[in-house]
Order: C-alpha cells, then structure tokens, then sequence
C-alpha cells in the first residue's frame, strides 16, 4: 500500500502545482487586467481546491503508513534531520498551504466584485505555492524528483 500512495503523492503533486500555477496566473490577469470573474475562472480555482485536499488526504494516510515518520518517538525524530522533516515540517508546511488555498477560496465567493474575487485567489493561491514549494525544497531533494 505504502509504495502505491507514494507514487500517487508524487504524480499528482505535479498536477496540483500546475493548477495552483495556472490559477494564480488567471487571477493575476483578472486583477491587473481588470477583467470580469467567469464561470470558467470559478470551476477551475475549485478544482484546484478539490485537488489540493485531495493531496493532503492522501498525504495524511501516508504519514500514518510511512517508515520514515517516527510518531512513536518524537525526541528521536526531532534529532534526526530527515525524520524530522517528513515527521512534522513536510505535513505542517503543506496543512498550512492548504488552509491558504482553502482561505482564499472561501474569501473569493463572499467578495462581490470581479477585481476582489481576482485579488484574494492571487494573494492566497500565491502564498499557498510558496509555502508548498518552500516545503518540498526543505526536503533537500529536487524539485521534480518523483520518490522519496
């Protein structure tokens, strides 16, 4: 089970950064463009929301399935610099982007102007692929490796 979960992590990790990427550049144009928020915008910032709580889920049956998190012994896992990043920076990094992402998603529908909606998705999708992206780099891998 452990080597097929990773390996859908990993795959579709790509398609989440390519959705946040191109959301956040529709959002952009939108807002400095000063362009009209369109059906196509909203069905695609929430597949990108679907897909990215998708990913965390899938993250999360990881973290409990995984031999390289040490929840059983935390003092230990805090000593050793890759236990403690797949432990707890690698999963509190990327809960925080998907509170961001979430956030901004549900800021965007109660705002009533185009240029608001545009703005809070560019903001809070941004903020999300930062802190996903200073989360993978943490890791010391590269970027597009696909295993652990």
């Amino acid at each position: 089970m452990y080597p097929a979960l990773l390996e859908i992590h990993s795959i579709t990790r790509f398609v989440i950064l390519i959705a946040i990427v191109v959301a956040i550049l529709l959002a952009f144009a939108g807002w400095f463009g000063n362009k009209e928020y369109s059906k196509g915008n909203k069905i695609f910032n929430l597949l990108t929301l679907i897909s990215t709580h998708i990913q965390i889920v899938i993250g999360i049956i990881l973290y409990f399935v995984s031999p390289l998190v040490m929840t059983n012994d935390m003092g230990a896992a805090m000593k050793d610099e890759l236990a403690r990043y797949w432990t707890v920076e690698h999963g509190v990094m990327m809960i925080i982007a998907a509170v961001l992402i979430t956030v901004g998603y549900s800021k965007h529908k109660k705002a009533t102007s185009s240029l608001i909606k545009h703005r809070t998705i560019a903001i809070f999708f941004t903020l999300g692929l930062l802190t996903v992206l200073a989360g993978i780099l943490l890791s010391g891998r590269p970027l597009l490796a696909t295993t652990v």
